[in-house]
């Protein structure tokens, strides 16, 4: 097989949350485990940072990398999903994991992943820390897939656990309320392994603290401890807890790691240079202005709308495609009522139909009209705006991914 036929492989004939939905979802670790003996226990070779939340662990998962890489170290990034290419979720030092490990790794192992009918999510995650243990990182920062107790990668031993925001998502694994899915993000917090959460939000604190209690864990609440005023390169408000997170992550690595105030300053202000990271308020073009976000639930966007507000403009264009499942009622009074809106489907077998969006919408009170795809989109919107416009890509990561 081509490593594009290897890819295509591992999408259409295994289970993945991103194309199917709730199908691809496991409640079970056994078969992860049973990889990892397989592979003789990769993720006990390398040091890690596991990162789980609803929002920002991926922006604070690239900013922990960035840090560590400016220290010197190698270091291992798993993060999902991918925007481009399977490989952006899989790097060492930024560069992407290559073509022909990918391919080698899959050959060498199919039959086991058949024999033992094997999610995507446990494949790829059993490639990165193969992969990671062979390039010898000296760390790696393993970011959540979804969830955190039943997750692929929760079986390493981290340094440290970092625990973002927490919001109503996926609630049809999680729970419906924010003490149950706390529960299960708060499922990665080790025995004896300090825990860093982001953010102090009422529901989850107490969750947070009797897990903590329970591992006999050191906990810190990010947002209670002094606040640093670094500055960094991943645009948005939004990214201020993030930031005080990492901080409190990478002082917890004091003991093993040997990481300067220069370091922090540097990778905090590099993290787009030093890990690629794509679609985090990324501007695409200046003029008229084009922003993009990979915000898709009602925390993010409430966030990244209130960011949107304080951009300087004429008129607010907003190219906007959801998933299928996307309860729209709980992010809609987020979404600004002065903006025309150019609703689209991004092309994924998960793509809520343009004209149920539209529908949905209009009844919502919002203006627009439909397109037969992100692209079109785009350009309707490109065309209509004048130079001091805004123009907004999002509502979900696929739609995102078709612009970048």
């Amino acid at each position: 097989m081509t490593y594009q036929d290897t890819v295509n492989w591992m999408f259409n004939q295994l289970p993945m949350y991103q194309k199917q939905g709730k199908s691809a979802y496991k409640k079970d670790l056994s078969n992860t485990i049973l990889l990892a003996n397989y592979l003789d226990n990769p993720q006990s070779k390398f040091k890690s940072i596991h990162v789980a939340g609803t929002n920002g662990k991926g922006s604070t998962s690239h900013m922990l990398a960035s840090v560590l890489q400016e220290a010197g170290y190698k270091v291992g990034l798993y993060t999902s999903p991918h925007l481009k290419d399977y490989r952006e979720r899989i790097k060492i030092n930024g560069k992407e994991i290559s073509k022909q490990f990918v391919l080698g790794f899959i050959k060498k192992h199919q039959k086991f992943f058949q024999e033992n009918s094997l999610s995507f999510f446990e494949m790829t995650v059993g490639l990165a820390f193969d992969y990671f243990s062979k390039k010898k990182v000296d760390i790696a920062i393993i970011e959540v897939g979804l969830g955190g107790r039943l997750d692929s990668t929760n079986i390493i031993t981290p340094e440290v656990s970092v625990i973002t925001n927490i919001g109503l998502d996926h609630t049809q694994f999680l729970g419906n309320t924010l003490e149950l899915i706390s529960k299960e993000k708060g499922g990665i917090i080790k025995p004896k392994i300090p825990v860093v959460v982001s953010e102090t939000q009422t529901d989850t604190k107490p969750v947070f603290i009797a897990l903590a209690e329970e591992n006999n864990s050191q906990i810190i609440f990010a947002d209670q401890e002094d606040l640093i005023n670094f500055s960094t390169d991943l645009l948005g408000n939004y990214q201020n807890k993030n930031k005080q997170a990492v901080y409190q992550a990478i002082k917890l690595l004091d003991d093993s790691f040997s990481i300067s105030e220069k370091n922090i300053t540097e990778g905090l202000n590099n993290v787009v240079k030093n890990t690629n990271v794509l679609g985090r308020w990324q501007v695409l073009q200046n003029t008229p202005k084009v922003i993009c976000d990979a915000a898709h639930n009602a925390e993010g966007l409430k966030t990244t709308m209130r960011q949107l507000q304080k951009e300087s403009y004429q008129s607010l264009h907003i190219v906007f495609g959801v998933v299928n499942d996307k309860n729209l009622s709980s992010i809609v009074q987020y979404l600004p009522k002065d903006a025309y809106y150019y609703f689209c489907a991004p092309n994924i077998q998960r793509a809520m139909s343009v004209s149920e969006l539209k529908n949905k919408m209009l009844a919502f009170g919002l203006n627009g009209g439909k397109y037969s795809s992100v692209q079109k989109a785009l350009n309707a919107s490109k065309l209509l705006a004048k130079d001091n416009d805004v123009i907004y890509v999002g509502g979900s990561t696929f739609v995102v991914a078709e612009v970048v």
